[in-house]
């Protein structure tokens, strides 16, 4: 018996007790591997097993598309959180922007906003807690606080060293976005009524170096509850520990028209009141600032004064724009 047929027999035995079937293509690499210098003539060529013959395992498996493992959610792409504000629109409205030739709008936010950055930095006359949490308010609706709000954090945005976050906080009527000719966007309150969404899916850069948006969101039912609740008051905490390094500007409701404002106070650090020039009563100031007494620092700013000068700027019904700040008039004022 040659050697080939040996090792022929061999395979049936093995085959025999494994139970095991040998494809003729596997049995005949394993001869020629087995013996390449065999020079007996060479055997007939079997017939191609048919590719179901191969063991299953070999062969590559591809699974369709909708049998696949369903992706993990991930956060929206930042580029959807951008948006682009048109800075010659808002210049001509007379809002302070980057781009913009020094004006007078921007020279008055300039000495505005010094006081309350010397607070931020801990240069102020004592040391304030939650400093970089700025609330802009008034007394009455139509002071123009979100108009102040908008300048300040632009403002403030365009210096060396902070980087600023705008809060639409006026939830019941928010003014933000609109002002800056943005379509509304979710916000505040979907972060306080969803379990799923956090802060930073709802943030918004903008095209202004340093500023950043946090919208008021879908409107609530409940919204004056919800800037009440624990859900707010944590993310407050969160707001002033993670992020310490950033300036915090809310836009915030008229103290004495609702009361979530009185709310959002207890955790503010400095308070901007703006007053309305020849409107807004001393009464109706000493009320309002006696809702917020709590807060440390307390700053006036003199909203719609009359310019006489061409180089004055006007917004909504075209008064003009001065400033004033100061702590709160004593009684005898």
């Amino acid at each position: 018996m040659s050697i080939i047929e040996k090792a022929v027999e061999r395979l049936e035995q093995l085959q025999r007790a494994t139970g095991a079937s040998v494809p003729a293509e596997t049995e005949e690499v394993q001869k020629a591997s087995a013996f390449p210098d065999a020079g007996a003539a060479p055997a007939a060529s079997p017939e191609p097993a048919p590719v179901a013959a191969a063991p299953v395992a070999d062969a590559p498996v591809n699974v369709p598309a909708k049998e696949k493992a369903a992706p993990q959610p991930v956060r929206t792409p930042s580029a959807d959180r951008s948006v682009e504000i048109d800075l010659e629109r808002l210049h001509s409205v007379g809002i302070v922007t980057p781009n913009a030739p020094r004006s007078l709008i921007g020279d008055e936010f300039r000495i505005i906003k010094r006081p309350l950055l010397r607070n931020v930095q801990g240069r102020g006359a004592a040391e304030v807690k939650n400093a970089n949490l700025i609330m802009v308010t008034s007394s009455l609706p139509g002071e123009g606080k979100s108009f102040s709000s908008i300048n300040l954090a632009i403002s403030m945005a365009m210096e060396l060293d902070h980087t600023v976050l705008l809060i639409d906080a006026d939830v019941s009527r928010p003014s933000v976005l609109n002002i800056l000719g943005l379509p509304p966007r979710k916000g505040l309150m979907d972060v306080l009524t969803s379990n799923d969404m956090q802060l930073g899916d709802v943030l918004l850069k903008t095209n202004i170096e340093k500023l950043s948006l946090l919208p008021a969101g879908t409107p609530h039912p409940r919204a004056t509850e919800l800037l009440a609740s624990d859900a707010m008051n944590g993310l407050l905490a969160e707001l002033a520990e993670r992020y310490s390094d950033r300036i915090i500007v809310f836009d915030s409701p008229p103290l004495l028209v609702t009361t979530e404002s009185r709310v959002l106070a207890t955790h503010m650090g400095q308070i901007v009141m703006v007053v309305e020039s020849n409107k807004t009563t001393q009464a109706a100031v000493k009320q309002a600032l006696s809702t917020i007494e709590s807060c440390p620092v307390k700053l006036m700013l003199l909203n719609k004064s009359q310019h006489t000068s061409a180089g004055s700027y006007g917004y909504g019904y075209g008064y003009g724009y001065g400033y004033g700040y100061g702590h709160a008039p004593k009684e005898n004022q």
